[in-house]
Formats: structure tokens, C-alpha cells, sequence
């Protein structure tokens, strides 16, 4: 691993700060040319609003280290969440946020809907699977509002995309 790489995998998600872009699996290639380092990353979902704070974290921080950084948007593919390291799903479930799991595989077009997304979600605090959908939308369009009927406590999941 290069150290403009080992930079840039080092910074985190601004808003799940418990994951670095690497583990978020955002982050897609760096490639450096002498001082020059290009940084590529993918959005979770297009509008993302986070990317332009990912984008100004990486400049800065490469900068910091020495580097003239260019970060560029790459669509295709799309993030999955299977991307997610097993590092990064250990520290969702270590801050209290449900991990997401498989994403869906269609063979064809998604079709849209405007029920609740059925999902197989256990709780975060106690690992229980009885647990309901209160909103969903989370803080922000990624994360799904959740509350466990065994412990009660309401936890944010990381949808499935």
C-alpha cells in the first residue's frame, strides 16, 4: 500500500465518522504520479450530499501530507453496500447502527415503491430479531429508524443498496 493510499484510507466518512472511506467502500483507486495523487471515490447514491465533504477531506488531508491531490467521482459501477469491509460492519455494530445485509441482486428493472422495504434487521444492543420500522429515513437517505421490542431502543439501520 502506498502512503498517499494509506492517507486517503485514513479518512473517514463525515456522516458515519466510525468508518473510514476504505471501509465505507467508497474509495476505488489512488494513483499517484510523483507528488500528484489522483483519489477516486463512488457515491453511496447519486445526490449524495456528503460527497463534496469527502472530497475537501481527502484534498486536505493528502495536502497536509505532502501531496497535490484531484479527487474525481467515478458512477459506474454503483456502491453497494456489500462493499462494506467486515472491519467497517464490526464498527457500525460497535456505535449501535444496524449493519446492512446482502443487498438485493435484481435481474432486471427496481421497481419503485412507496411501501416499507422489508428487511431482516436485528438490534444493534441486544441481537434481538424482533424488531420494528418506525421511519424510513434516518438522519440521513441511507439509514432506515428502527426499535427493538425487546430492549426498546430505537437504533438506525444501514439500508441495503
Amino acid at each position: 500500500m502506498s502512503r498517499a493510499y494509506a492517507v486517503a484510507a485514513s479518512v473517514t466518512d463525515p456522516e458515519m465518522p466510525m468508518l473510514t472511506l476504505e471501509d465505507l467502500g467508497v474509495l476505488r483507486d489512488v494513483r499517484e504520479d510523483g507528488r500528484r495523487v489522483t483519489v477516486t471515490i463512488t457515491p453511496t447514491y447519486s445526490g449524495c450530499p456528503a460527497m463534496a465533504t469527502m472530497r475537501d477531506d481527502l484534498v486536505h488531508r493528502l495536502t497536509e501530507a505532502g501531496y497535490a491531490a484531484q479527487v474525481e467521482i467515478a458512477l459506474s459501477p454503483a456502491w453497494s453496500s456489500d462493499w462494506i469491509t467486515e472491519r467497517g460492519r464490526q464498527a457500525l455494530r460497535d456505535h449501535g447502527l444496524s449493519a446492512p445485509g446482502a443487498a438485493p441482486r435484481p435481474g432486471g428493472p427496481i421497481p419503485l415503491t412507496l411501501m416499507p422495504t422489508a428487511r431482516a434487521v436485528t438490534c444493534p444492543r441486544c441481537d434481538s430479531a424482533r424488531t420494528e420500522l418506525t421511519s424510513e429515513y434516518g438522519a440521513t437517505a441511507c439509514k432506515a429508524l428502527y426499535r427493538c421490542a425487546d430492549c426498546l431502543e430505537p437504533f438506525e439501520h444501514v439500508k441495503e443498496i
